[in-house]
């Protein structure tokens, strides 16, 4: 169990045994082979470097942001509560996610969403969540893991095919998926920017006074912003909160040198993520060839980030308004008070940005992921009543999936008990027996 579990805790070597599984497929040569499997883990590990400074500068402005806008309430955190989870459902846990993951390539094969899912922190947080939702509902031992296996085979399927339409429009390809459980939210925010935007104005071409263009390069614009956005908020701080998070520096340095520390992560990201994809994409048609005919790899929400570098940063900040307004609407609802977490505001933020900005431009960027924000702040407060009857009632999933499925999950569970569930399964079940006879049934398409 602990093995399955190591395995699946690291998703630079799943991703390095896709790229090891394809190439030999190919039967390329063994140098190609070695060569391209350590240059796909290699690569992801730069995308987890970048992934986690940008991680940990946020993980500082946090306690800042909240002392300095007066914030009280409960911030949405994936790591935290699954690290409760794993200690009641950790062998349930490593289960599912292993036979989740068979469960995905089988779906993969035989239906034709083709998304192969390979963001492994998230596999896990789903499979920690539904463990401990089934086990409420009254599941245990074989029943758990087998139930648990299939809706999270599911979900790895069904959330990227939701999501590529948009994707496909913003990188102009088919041959990656977004591995990231925010489909509700990208969905949207994509759909609202197609009805309030105009695509044909594109933050990547906001225009620049020649005097200014230094803006142009988006490692500085993502500097300076991240920059104003880091002293604004450190200035603002209790001086007591601000000297715990410096740690004997002082306030100004530390806020810049964050700053300047969130702009790195987010270079190496960009790095990684070329690095990653220039490896895994030819590797993907070895196992399309042999394993799952036309598989597409569903990765992690960074791997949208290079397609428009300027919508990153207007759809975070884009999405940070949304959340703070509804954080402030939040006491007057009778809900729990979400605090903005700003880690998925940013990621979830970001690529928000990229898919919004394909549909409808800078406004519809700006508009859609401002509703991404909110939506983001208030959908984890319907799922802490659930997560309180389970004994974890100061903290909540922040992403959108995470919560959506809960919601859904829990509460047919909790109306219908397991024959909801088993429901529930039968409906997917027709669902992708639809989809494989409308696909058998549809004419050929014409090259």
């Amino acid at each position: 169990m602990n093995f399955i579990f190591s395995f699946f805790d690291e998703p630079a070597i799943i991703v390095g045994l896709m790229a090891l599984i394809g190439l030999i497929s190919l039967k390329k040569s063994v140098s190609q082979i070695v060569s391209g499997t350590l240059k796909t883990i290699i690569g992801f590990i730069i995308f987890q470097i970048g992934s986690s400074a940008i991680a940990e500068a946020l993980g500082q402005l946090g306690p800042a942001f909240e002392s300095a806008f007066h914030m009280q309430g409960v911030v949405p955190t994936n790591e935290a509560i699954i690290a409760l989870v794993q200690e009641q459902f950790g062998m349930q846990m490593a289960l599912i996610m292993a036979f989740g993951f068979v469960a995905n390539l089988l779906l993969a094969r035989f239906t034709p969403l083709k998304y192969v899912f390979l963001t492994g922190h998230h596999m896990l947080f789903m499979a920690g969540l539904l463990a401990a939702i089934l086990t409420v509902i009254g599941f245990q031992g074989t029943s758990l893991i087998v139930i648990g296996s299939l809706l999270l085979g599911a979900t790895m399927v069904i959330t990227p095919a939701l999501v590529q339409p948009f994707y496909r429009a913003a990188s102009g390809s088919n041959s990656v998926a977004m591995g990231h459980y925010n489909a509700l939210t990208y969905c949207l925010a994509a759909l609202i920017a197609r009805w309030t935007g105009n695509k044909e104005h594109s933050t990547e071409d906001i225009h620049v006074p020649e005097n200014l263009s230094f803006f142009k390069d988006n490692v500085i614009s993502t500097g300076l912003v991240m920059l104003l956005l880091f002293v604004i908020t450190i200035l603002l701080a209790d001086t007591s909160v601000v000297a715990k998070l410096a740690n004997g520096k002082n306030a100004g340095m530390f806020s810049i040198m964050a700053a300047m520390k969130f702009t790195g992560g987010f270079v190496i990201v960009l790095q990684g993520v070329r690095m990653m994809l220039a490896e895994i994409i030819p590797a993907f048609k070895g196992i399309s060839e042999k394993l799952v005919p036309n598989a597409i790899p569903a990765l992690d929400c960074p791997v949208i980030f290079p397609f428009a570098p300027n919508a990153v940063i207007i759809g975070f900040l884009s999405s940070l308004a949304g959340a703070i307004v509804m954080f402030l609407i939040l006491p007057f609802t009778g809900l729990a008070i979400i605090i903005p977490g700003l880690i998925p505001i940013f990621f979830v933020g970001a690529a928000a940005g990229v898919l919004t900005n394909a549909q409808g431009g800078v406004r519809g960027t700006i508009i859609g992921c401002f509703v991404n924000g909110a939506i983001l702040n208030v959908l984890p407060a319907f799922l802490l009543p659930l997560l309180g009857s389970l004994g974890y009632a100061n903290s909540t999933f922040g992403d959108a999936d995470f919560v959506l499925t809960g919601i859904i999950v829990g509460t047919i569970g909790k109306i219908f008990s397991q024959e909801g569930i088993y429901a529930l399964l039968a409906i997917l079940f027709v669902v992708f027996a639809g989809l494989q006879l409308k696909a058998k049934l549809s004419p050929p398409v014409k090259e």
